[in-house]
């Protein structure tokens, strides 16, 4: 085949649908070879698409990367529909200045554009064996919205300077399990895969997304391995959602919330989702999203920094929910959302306000809590306490506190079982003082009955004050303090040893009182 691209003449052995092409080329206007019929029409169909539909994708390179001067008064530009594409196109390393669009087209080999410059690539609605393009560089949008892609799509280091859209589109995995290969990528604005289907691993690792990354209503299945979502060290400027979409309604910007009676689409994770790391200006919004993990999948949210975590998703059945040592400001949660004992881990968990949506009772945060701490770990209790007392609830940050002093009596030998039982029955580990004046007035007042009947002769005769069984039994209750009233009587038998043991109740009320009045101090 003649060149001919340089003068704007047709190259020799061209064919008619490419000498078409070629004309629309240099009158930059859509080229559309479709039927009319939807079901012949349809590229991911079985019907087939003769020769009089078909190009060769040299050709296509040919016009990218060298084609004719456009037409007087006219633009340059690619814009595709209803064509199939023989061959690889490949236009690795090339610089194509013209505006691409294809729509609705097949293309029956891979495309390949790593090291590729474009200004803007359109891609809508096309069947794609593959898509290579690593270190692929556009000026303007990626798009590749309703494409499906048999053997998955590598963007590795990639740098789109305004929007990537793969919303609705199907992305199977190559032969290492990945769908869509992104790490390193850097997108300039919104990175848009709503309502996405992905089979294999999405895999993210330190790209870097200018605004927000929109997987609304979208479904990532990988549940064989282990993440569905490999995304650590992820930084997205505003907003990653991993919301409902709506279906069947008029298209909607990303984190807007479908209209009433819209019907909506989860987004859903079979397999694990990983966001180590990762860095979010906004928010991480999970509302109502859905995560089938198996025993050994996590969602994993380590060392995650971001001013919002809205934990409003259904209650994972099996698997880990991992936050250790994330770090935000608003924790937004439900506690219908939390997963149970043994499948929370919080260690270093680190957040400044609680945002409950709907009913979530103290009781209910202590459960939170306990699901998290299977072993005993101080530091999610006093973050929760310090949370609550900084809102102006000392009540519950007591009671928090308390339910720690309990946790670990679990672990304790049995003397110290038993007096953490002792501290607990008294005065509530010192958060509940008022319990010790109930004691020492209960005890008070049975001593005083029983010591008004005791015999009770004076030591020295002629050297003791008046006798008075209330004062004497308070007298033995408050160490160290004299009343006047012990050591001038004398006790004998069973009132003896009953003296005694007010003695020792009196000591461990006073230590117990101690002690609690020690953790106040300290807290305050």
């Amino acid at each position: 085949m003649t060149d001919g691209a340089g003068t704007g003449e047709l190259p020799d052995g061209v064919t008619s649908a490419e000498a078409g092409m070629w004309q629309a080329f240099r009158n930059g206007s859509e080229y559309d070879l479709s039927s009319g019929d939807a079901a012949v029409d349809d590229p991911h169909g079985a019907a087939p698409w003769g020769p009089e539909r078909s190009v060769r994708a040299r050709v296509v390179a040919m016009l990218l990367l060298d084609g004719p001067p456009a037409l007087s008064g006219r633009v340059s530009s690619l814009k595709l529909t209803g064509l199939r594409i023989t061959g690889v196109l490949d236009l690795a390393g090339g610089t194509i200045e013209p505006y691409v669009e294809l729509r609705g087209c097949r293309f029956e080999k891979e495309v390949v554009l790593p090291e590729t410059r474009f200004t803007t690539l359109r891609l809508v609605d096309c069947s794609v064996p593959r898509l290579e393009a690593a270190r692929l560089h556009t000026e303007g949008d990626l798009h590749l919205p309703r494409c499906r892609f048999r053997r998955g799509v590598r963007l590795t280091d990639a740098h789109i300077g305004t929007d990537l859209l793969l919303s609705q589109a199907v992305v199977h995995p190559d032969r290492r399990g990945r769908s869509i290969a992104g790490d390193g990528m850097t997108v300039g604005q919104d990175l848009q895969a709503e309502m996405l289907e992905s089979y294999g691993e999405l895999s993210l690792r330190g790209a870097q997304i200018g605004v927000s990354l929109s997987l609304r209503g979208s479904r990532l299945s990988n549940p064989r391995e282990r993440f569905a979502l490999n995304a650590p060290q992820l930084t997205v400027e505003r907003t990653l959602y991993l919301t409902p979409a709506g279906v069947g309604g008029p298209q909607q910007a990303a984190g807007v919330t479908p209209a009433q009676g819209t019907r909506v689409q989860r987004f859903e994770c079979r397999g694990g989702m990983r966001l180590d790391d990762g860095r979010f200006g906004d928010a991480v919004d999970l509302d109502r999203a859905r995560f089938l993990l198996a025993g050994d999948q996590e969602l994993s949210l380590r060392r995650v920094q971001t001013p919002e975590l809205r934990f409003l998703g259904e209650r994972p059945r099996a698997g880990h929910v991992v936050l250790s040592g994330a770090r935000v400001v608003n924790l937004m949660d439900r506690a219908a959302s939390w997963p149970g004992p043994g499948m929370l881990h919080m260690g270093g968990f680190c957040y400044e306000n609680l945002v409950p949506r709907g009913p979530f009772p103290l009781v209910e945060r202590l459960q939170w809590v306990a699901a998290a701490t299977a072993e005993y770990n101080p530091e999610p209790y006093e973050r929760l306490a310090a949370v609550l007392r900084n809102g102006g609830e000392d009540e519950g940050a007591r009671e928090v506190l308390l339910a720690k002093q309990r946790h670990r009596r679990e672990i304790l030998p049995p003397a110290g079982k038993l007096w953490g039982y002792v501290q607990d029955w008294t005065v509530a580990y010192g958060y509940r003082p008022g319990r010790a004046a109930v004691w020492m007035a209960v005890l008070w007042a049975a001593t005083s009955l029983a010591f008004s009947h005791a015999d009770h002769p004076p030591i020295k005769s002629g050297e003791h004050p008046p006798w008075n069984a209330s004062l004497f039994a308070l007298d033995l209750l408050l160490p160290v303090i004299d009343l006047g009233q012990v050591g001038y009587w004398q006790l004998r038998g069973g009132w003896q040893w009953l003296a005694a043991v007010v003695i020792l109740l009196g000591w461990t009320l006073a230590t117990t009182v101690a002690a609690g009045a020690t953790r106040l101090l300290r807290r305050s």
